[in-house]
């Protein structure tokens, strides 16, 4: 699903828009214990309690694509025989009405997820009447078709924060009650994809709110994927390593400087098209970059022989798990340096008296602690 098609999903769930039919939740304590179940209409529920729970479901189509959301793939094979596949598509046809289907599900989270906090599983049915379009963009009178899918969050439940409160009727503060409160969804899914403004019953979208968690266990029981997501931080560690070990003294500043502009033009061209696919880059892609940021054949290949041992020859990497298009930072063991992106050429590397140094450019407007300084030439100091 492209930004574009997440975007039209997220805008049915309020209360005006979406025909959610039935929600259901199951509350575990830490112990993988079931503490309560429930099923209700969100046409039953007062208002601000549906809003509160399409905002929760909202909020597991959130973030960033191939980062945040991650496509999970079901192989023919799976889509014709296996149980996993069949079980959501059981949750999907029945609109969650399938009370065998439902236990079952909630026994696979329970089983696989290890999660500190006690926690609520949710899940939703919508029928979405898709909306076609006319070549000149105008609004189709006929030919919608419905959109059947289901949305899973999982919620952690933590105790507030002690706190004091104002109490109108006795004219003073007084302590708040420690409640039980739902958080943000932690992870989560849709089922099925939404790839083309159409049904893809090949593809789901896994939600991980801290991408550089992918609760392995739990997306293996739920989609049995042959190839588990892989972090963003293990994207990133692993690309950073290659990079290092391969080009050795061809790792330079302006090498790394060169690489990270490059993939953070392809990552800002991506982003102003909403309508394109989650960005990828393969190794091929990387040793073009190489070269062109100056690096010679030698080290080029190097890299690529690194990351085919490491990666394997067809992975591709997200540039947004690599690089923060808004961020750039020098550290040394002792200090660390930020610096927007596009002024990381004031800074550059030197060896003086055979020892190596950080150069900064400083005109104007320097301060230390708050203090405006002024830089002066010992040269030219009348002392």
């Amino acid at each position: 699903m492209n930004r574009k098609e997440i975007a039209e999903i997220r805008r049915r769930l309020n209360p005006e828009r979406s025909n959610v039919t039935l929600i259901r939740g199951c509350y575990v304590n830490q112990n993988r214990e079931i503490i309560s179940q429930f099923g209700q209409s969100p046409l039953a529920m007062p208002e601000e309690e549906a809003e509160k729970y399409l905002s929760l479901f909202s909020k597991t189509l959130s973030g960033t694509p191939d980062k945040n959301l991650v496509n999970m793939g079901f192989s023919t094979e799976q889509v014709r025989e296996g149980g996993e596949h069949r079980l959501l598509m059981a949750l999907r046809d029945s609109a969650l009405t399938d009370d065998g289907a439902v236990q079952a599900f909630y026994g696979h989270i329970i089983d696989a997820l290890d999660m500190e906090d006690n926690y609520l599983i949710l899940l939703m049915h919508d029928a979405y009447d898709v909306p076609s379009f006319t070549t000149d963009g105008q609004k189709a009178e006929d030919g919608s078709d419905v959109f059947h899918y289901i949305i899973c969050s999982v919620c952690p439940v933590r105790l507030s924060k002690p706190a004091l409160k104002w109490d109108a009727a006795e004219n003073e503060f007084r302590p708040r009650t420690q409640d039980w409160i739902v958080n943000a969804p932690e992870l989560g899914f849709m089922f099925p994809a939404f790839d083309d403004r159409a049904s893809n019953i090949y593809n789901a979208v896994y939600y991980l709110r801290d991408p550089d968690r992918t609760y392995d266990e739990l997306s293996a029981a739920l989609f049995n994927a042959e190839e588990k997501p892989m972090a963003a931080l293990e994207q990133r560690e692993a690309f950073q390593a290659i990079l290092q070990d391969s080009l050795e003294e061809e790792c330079s500043y302006e090498v790394v400087q060169s690489v990270h502009e490059q993939l953070s033009e392809r990552i800002r061209e991506q982003q102003a098209d909403k309508e394109a696919e989650p960005l990828k880059i393969s190794r091929n892609e990387m040793r073009d970059m190489l070269r062109d940021s100056g690096v010679s054949p030698e080290r080029v290949d190097a890299f690529a022989a690194q990351y085919d041992e490491r990666l394997g020859a067809g992975v591709d990497l997200s540039p947004v798990n690599i690089v923060e298009p808004k961020q750039f930072s020098v550290k040394l063991p002792d200090v660390v340096i930020k610096i927007a992106p596009e002024r990381a050429d004031l800074i550059e590397t030197r060896v003086i008296d055979g020892k190596k140094y950080l150069l900064i450019r400083a005109e104007e407007g320097v301060e230390v602690n708050g203090v405006a300084i002024a830089i002066t030439d010992p040269e030219e100091s009348p002392f």
